[in-house]
């Protein structure tokens, strides 16, 4: 309810004020610094922690719920060129697709060389009551306006997730070590 009333307002107040308000509506957008309460960083971190013997399984809710993950990075810099226009609008911010977290799962467990129907059970605690099956943007006016696309790709963007939890831990296990 509080992004639909950030946005409502940044319109409100373009319009009544003649403000120079952009509203920018991001989907999920990711990097390395995401926190662990979400699922992509809950599956690096695990895929991480499994490859390098720490532990051995990872629970998750719904494999068939589906985002539009992007990359972070790619994400900042549309909301620079938002703010570079000469008059004010309204943009959504996403790739235009969409991955379950299945996917995501065999992204991250391939990428060490994993199976990850080895590594992961589905728990109905993290079953979303009110789960939304479906979430994808729509980023044609970005495109257009903006110029802009995302550069990374959700492979890559997986990819250096799972590189910067591998990097993390294991200097996490050098650092306990002396």
């Amino acid at each position: 309810m509080a992004k639909v009333y950030g946005h409502w307002i940044t319109v409100n107040y373009r319009e009544s004020y003649g403000m120079h308000a952009t509203s920018g509506i991001l989907f999920n957008h990711e990097s390395p610094r995401r926190g662990l309460e979400f699922v992509t960083r809950k599956v690096t971190d695990a895929v991480a922690r499994i490859k390098l013997g720490l532990q051995d399984k990872v629970a998750l809710g719904n494999l068939d719920a589906r985002r539009d993950w992007g990359f972070a990075g790619d994400y900042v810099e549309a909301m620079w060129l938002m703010l570079q226009q000469d008059e004010p609008s309204d943009y959504v911010v996403a790739t235009g697709e969409t991955h379950s977290v299945q996917d995501l799962c065999e992204v991250a467990f391939s990428y060490v060389d994993l199976d990850w129907r080895e590594h992961v059970v589905q728990d109905p605690r993290f079953m979303r009551p009110a789960e939304v099956d479906l979430l994808v943007g729509n980023p044609a006016k970005a495109r257009a306006r903006l110029g802009w696309e995302p550069r990374v790709s959700f492979e890559e963007l997986i990819h250096m997730m799972v590189d910067a939890d591998l990097a993390k831990i294991k200097k996490e296990m050098e650092s306990e070590s002396y």
